[in-house]
């Protein structure tokens, strides 16, 4: 693990972790880690395979044996694969993201996909965006990155990314949803969702990407990482 240095950000969905992200890892030259695929795929996974979310010893096997590929489209879209079946679009809807959290709580799932993704880290760094890379996966890293937002402020931006897909949603639903995944996600046994006792925590309800990402890359610099 000490092969490469490692930025982790962290926080719940919505927050903004995907965004800054891939403007860090863009602006450093870095590899990128989308945790949340990861769980995401394996909840997908197991609708395909029609394993039941709850069924903890089956999703496990499927964790253990996840076929996926990640590749790059022209425009720069992260498309993601499983056993050779684009889900890209499948894992990034509400039901998806319903999956990912609940395969999530599930510590042998959690356990197996620990050492995937930790085979991201390469020179000549890596940009590692999730819920438990700064306090689990990387407890290392030399700058750790915790991203938060209202609920509200976190459900209204889902709300505006599907109304401008075509999507017919709910504000009151989605932040329902919100709300009970933050809580899943908190209240779990494995890595529960927090930040490092050594993570710079950045609140972004009302602060522009912009700005956020400036106050971000300041860390960077204080840090002699870039």
């Amino acid at each position: 693990m000490a092969s490469a240095p490692v930025i982790t950000v962290d926080g719940p969905s919505g927050a903004g972790k995907g965004t800054i992200s891939h403007l860090l890892a863009e602006e450093l030259g870095w590899h990128f880690l989308d945790s949340g695929a990861l769980y995401r795929v394996t909840g997908q996974a197991c609708v395909i395979e029609g394993v039941s979310w709850e069924d903890h010893d089956a999703v496990t096997r499927v964790a253990r044996h996840l076929d996926v590929r990640f590749s790059a489209a022209d425009s720069g879209e992260i498309l993601v694969a499983y056993k050779g079946q684009d889900v890209s679009r499948a894992i990034r809807t509400e039901e998806g993201g319903r999956g990912a959290s609940t395969v999530a709580a599930i510590p042998a799932v959690r356990q197996a996909l620990l050492a995937r993704q930790r085979e991201f880290l390469r020179p000549p760094g890596l940009v590692a965006d999730g819920r438990d890379m700064g306090t689990v996966v990387f407890p290392d890293a030399p700058l750790k990155i915790f991203l938060t937002a209202s609920a509200e402020e976190r459900a209204r931006r889902r709300f505006d990314q599907l109304l401008a897909k075509g999507e017919s949603v709910s504000l009151p639903r989605l932040l329902e949803d919100i709300e009970e995944r933050d809580a899943r996600d908190s209240q779990r046994t494995v890595a529960p969702l927090l930040p490092a006792k050594d993570a710079v925590v950045i609140d972004s309800t009302a602060t522009p990407v912009a700005e956020v990402f400036a106050a971000v890359m300041r860390e960077v610099a204080a840090k002699g990482l870039k």
